[in-house]
């Protein structure tokens, strides 16, 4: 069976007929199948509805052969259960699914290991483009990237060296921004609380420095090396406590939400009241920071709008257009709430 060749009750369908009955030309619906922004909205919908009453079914992958696109997008993120990574993906994806593209979304875990191998794997699949979430990958998955010959776009982070274009904001200026905001409310002593990944790990070493360099204080380290939930965000807090930091009060910087809503949680278990003995901020701005009692004061970066414009930069390289510019900064905003 070929390209255009499906059967329905018994006979034939081919993308001609698709053609006759859409008022076009069989160039079209070629066109329409293979790269869909090519044909107008109206002609579009008609050859849609042809395909809708006929039950044609593309031949993708001879299509992908001909066009030389497989118009498959890879996505890969450490975690799908992260709202922060999916509610990234799903803005992304939208706009790519409105292209005319599919999303191969896969879990890669937070080792650059584990993605090495998953992107060896994704490129076996020959994608148009892949979206990689972060910036720091191994040699050898760079290379791999490189030689691939694709578009790539790297998401939640920026560098001056991305592999092609970066979508992000600096995770260094939220741990800093957060440190002055802790300096300026009067508080003389902190601590960071967060997960090991290295995103987090850096928001909280930018925090350290800068709270050192404005008070000549250390600030206390606790790295639960397990990635956030509620409950690690209690153990975060009583390991903190048992070891003597932050005795005269002060304020911690978790690098989630959720370690933020387990602080205040064994805080308020522990008779602390927040924020009067314990000042307490975020990251993520999640859907339920904000309901909290107290709410959470945090670092929001506007997901959505990162995922939408990862996704108009990689259409721009998939059709051959140069980059605009190879690092789009969306930035972040302090939101303060009740819980500092």
């Amino acid at each position: 069976m070929g390209a255009e060749d499906n059967r329905a009750g018994g006979r034939r369908v081919t993308m001609a007929a698709i053609g006759r009955l859409a008022g076009v030309s069989q160039v079209t619906v070629s066109r329409a199948l293979s790269n869909p922004s090519k044909v107008s909205p109206e002609t579009l919908a008609r050859i849609r509805e042809a395909i809708d009453l006929t039950g044609f079914v593309p031949n993708a992958l001879a299509g992908a052969l001909a066009s030389r696109r497989s118009m498959l997008i890879s996505a890969l993120v450490p975690s799908i259960t992260n709202i922060i990574y999916s509610s990234m993906a799903r803005a992304f994806s939208e706009g790519m699914r409105a292209r005319g593209y599919q999303i191969l979304l896969s879990e890669t875990g937070e080792t650059p290991e584990d993605e090495e191998r998953m992107i060896a794997l994704h490129l076996s699949r020959q994608p148009d483009a892949v979206m990689l979430t972060g910036i720091h990958h191994t040699a050898r998955a760079r290379k791999a990237l490189l030689g691939a010959g694709i578009p790539v776009v790297e998401l939640w982070d920026i560098s001056q060296t991305p592999i092609d274009i970066c979508v992000g904001f600096s995770h260094g200026a939220t741990g800093r921004a957060v440190a002055d905001f802790a300096c300026d409310a009067g508080h003389g002593t902190a601590a960071v609380i967060h997960a090991g990944d290295e995103r987090a790990v850096r928001r909280m070493e930018a925090f350290s420095q800068r709270f050192t360099q404005r008070t000549g204080r250390a600030v206390t380290d606790i790295n639960l090396r397990t990635p956030a939930s509620l409950g690690q965000g209690r153990r975060g807090l009583s390991l903190l406590l048992e070891g003597g930091g932050l005795a005269g009060g002060g304020l911690i910087f978790c690098s989630s939400d959720l370690l933020a809503h387990g602080v205040i949680t064994e805080a308020q278990v522990r008779g602390l009241r927040i924020p009067d003995d314990l000042a307490v901020v975020g990251f993520g701005d999640q859907e339920f920071a904000a309901d909290v009692v107290p709410g959470i004061t945090t670092v929001r970066v506007d997901r959505d709008a990162l995922g939408r414009q990862a996704a108009q930069a990689l259409l721009a390289r998939i059709e051959g257009q140069p980059a605009e510019r190879p690092v789009f900064d969306v930035g972040f905003r302090l939101l303060r709430r009740g819980s500092a």
